[in-house]
C-alpha cells in the first residue's frame, strides 16, 4: 500500500509553499485569514525572517500562525512557564502556535487525605 500524501484543502505541500501569502490565506480558516489581512506585527516577521536561516527558534508569541514554510522545524513555544518544543509538521498548517503548547497541565488526583471523608473519622476510636 502507498504512504498517503497530506493535502490540505486539495493541495500539497510543496503547492502550499509556492502560493503567496495572500492566496494562501484564501485556503485558511476566517479567524487566519482576517489575521493575515491585518498584516504581521514586527515579532511576527522577525519569527518568519529567523525560521528561513535556523531549523529552531523561541518565542512568546502564540497567536503566529504555522505556515507551509515552517514545517519541519522546531518552534519552542512559551507556555507561561516554560518552553515547550514543538515540531512542526504538515497537518499543523493553519494553527496559531499557542495551540501546540498548552498552557494548563492535566489534573491528577492522589488519595484522599485525612479527614476528606466522613469514613475517615470513623476509626474505631470510641
Amino acid at each position: 500500500m502507498a504512504k498517503k500524501i497530506f493535502t490540505y484543502r486539495g493541495k500539497t505541500i510543496d503547492e502550499l509553499k509556492k502560493y503567496s501569502l495572500k492566496e494562501l490565506a484564501e485556503l485558511l480558516p476566517s479567524r487566519q485569514r482576517r489575521s493575515i489581512a491585518r498584516g504581521f506585527n514586527d515579532e511576527k516577521q522577525k519569527i518568519m525572517k529567523k525560521l528561513q536561516s535556523r531549523d529552531s527558534i523561541e518565542t512568546h508569541v502564540r497567536d503566529m500562525i504555522v505556515l507551509p514554510d515552517f514545517v519541519g522545524k522546531t518552534i519552542k513555544v512559551h507556555n507561561g512557564k516554560e518552553f515547550t518544543p514543538v515540531i512542526i509538521q504538515e497537518d499543523m498548517v493553519g494553527m496559531f502556535f499557542g495551540e501546540l503548547a498548552m498552557t494548563r497541565k492535566k489534573v491528577t488526583h492522589n488519595s484522599p487525605g485525612v479527614g476528606a471523608t466522613k469514613s475517615s473519622s470513623n476509626t474505631g476510636n470510641k
